[in-house]
C-alpha cells in the first residue's frame, strides 16, 4: 500500500515537472514571436512608398542623425543654387530669392539688399543676361555647433557677347531649425558672406 502511494507521488512530481517545463517553453516561444514580430513591423514602418508618375517607389526611412552631414551639404547648396542661379526674368529672380531667404538669415538678406541697390539685379534683365553656378565642393565641420562650412564653386555669367566666369568661395554656419515646406532640410546658414568672387575668365560668344 506504501509502496503505490510512493508510486503515486512519484509520478505527480514528474507531472509537475513536465508541466513546469512545458510552460516555460511555451513561455519562451511566446515571449520569442513577440520580439521577432516587433521586429519585423519596425523594419516594416522604415519602408515608405513614393508614388512618381504612376509607378510605386520604395524608400528607406532614417534617423535624422544617420544622413545630418548630407542634408546640411544639400541645405548649402540648394541656398547657392536659388541665390545665385539667375536669369533676366524679374518674376524668376524674385522666386529663386525668395526661396534662397527661407534658407538664411538677414545676413543672406544684407546681401540681396546690397546688390538690389547697386542695381545688379536691374542690369541682369535689361542686359538679358543669365547667371549660372556650379558647385566645386563644400567642406563642413561637424565637430561643433553650430556647423561651420565652406562652399567652392563657379560663377558664370553669360552676357550676349561673353562668358565671364568667376571663382565663388563663401562660408558661414549652418543651426538647426524646424522642418517646413519651404525650408525641408530644417536648417538655417547664418553669417554668411562672399570671400572670393574674382574673375577667372572671359570668353567672347
Amino acid at each position: 500500500m506504501f509502496k503505490q502511494f510512493h508510486n503515486i507521488e512519484t509520478a505527480f512530481r514528474h507531472v509537475r515537472l513536465f508541466t513546469f517545463v512545458l510552460i516555460a517553453a511555451c513561455m519562451t516561444i511566446v515571449c520569442f514571436v513577440i520580439i521577432e514580430s516587433y521586429k519585423m513591423v519596425t523594419k516594416a514602418q522604415e519602408r515608405i512608398y513614393i508614388l512618381a508618375s504612376g509607378k510605386a517607389l520604395e524608400a528607406l526611412a532614417g534617423e535624422r542623425k544617420d544622413n545630418i552631414a548630407v542634408e546640411a551639404r544639400d541645405h548649402i547648396k540648394m541656398f547657392h543654387f536659388y541665390f545665385f542661379q539667375l536669369d533676366p526674368d524679374d518674376k524668376l529672380i524674385a522666386s529663386h530669392i525668395g526661396q534662397a531667404l527661407y534658407l538664411a538669415d538677414g545676413s543672406a538678406k544684407k546681401q540681396y539688399d546690397d546688390l538690389s541697390e547697386s542695381g545688379y539685379y536691374t542690369g541682369l534683365i535689361s542686359g538679358n543676361i543669365s547667371q549660372n553656378v556650379t558647385m566645386d565642393s563644400i567642406v563642413l565641420n561637424m565637430d561643433s555647433y553650430p556647423f561651420q562650412f565652406r562652399y567652392f564653386g563657379k560663377q558664370q555669367i553669360i552676357r550676349p557677347t561673353a562668358v565671364l566666369t568667376r571663382n565663388l568661395i563663401t562660408e558661414g554656419y549652418l543651426r538647426s531649425v524646424g522642418r517646413s515646406d519651404a525650408n525641408a532640410h530644417g536648417f538655417l546658414i547664418e553669417r554668411w558672406r562672399i570671400t572670393d568672387n574674382h574673375d577667372l575668365e572671359i570668353k567672347n560668344r
